[in-house]
């Protein structure tokens, strides 16, 4: 399989996928920062690698072409991109007839308060840039995937000194009463 991971950074999860596809087959890493390109190809040089690349590019325009990948994957890098819409349809570009992709993000339910949406620690925590649940879903059916299917959930749960940062005692109690909620998921989809 040829394997496409979006926001490579370092390395790390093409290298899983490597050993997976072993010398058969590809796994290319994309990344938006030179540095971390640099990064990877100083790691994959340790390794020694000959079916691994690391291209610079944004996600919402990948400089791949159509047609040419099994399998994407993403780790907690989507919701931090500007346009999902954009990210699912070059997703949709790159990916082969009855390729799929499997990518776990950050979405939420309900709506968080303005002051902690902007945080700064929760834009590095993957939270800032992450939209409504049903949304997300809806951005990936419309991009044309099939077989859309939320594999994993799991509660963010942010520590109560995080909370008093950023709100006041009244925001935190609307925000445990209304049930608002960050969420972990891993989504699938298939191009069919």
């Amino acid at each position: 399989d040829i394997v496409v991971d979006l926001g490579s950074g370092a390395g790390n999860d093409v290298f899983v996928a490597r050993a997976l596809v072993g010398d058969e087959g590809k796994v290319i890493g994309l990344d938006m920062t030179q540095e971390m390109i640099d990064k990877a190809n100083r790691n994959n040089q340790k390794l020694g690698y000959k079916n691994v690349e690391f291209y610079l590019g944004e996600i919402e325009a990948m400089p791949l072409g159509n047609s040419i990948a099994d399998v994407v994957v993403s780790n907690c890098v989507l919701n931090l991109v500007p346009s999902k819409q954009k990210a699912f349809a070059e997703m949709f570009r790159i990916l082969k007839s009855n390729g799929h992709f499997c990518v776990s993000d950050i979405v939420v339910k309900g709506e968080l308060p303005e002051n902690l949406k902007n945080s700064a620690a929760m834009y590095a925590g993957c939270v800032a840039g992450a939209i409504q649940h049903d949304e997300y879903l809806k951005i990936i059916e419309d991009a044309g995937f099939k077989n859309i299917e939320v594999k994993k959930t799991k509660v963010v749960n942010l520590p109560d000194e995080l909370l008093k940062d950023y709100l006041s005692d009244k925001e935190i109690a609307s925000f445990i009463e209304n049930k608002i909620g960050i969420f972990s998921i891993t989504v699938v989809g298939s191009k069919n």
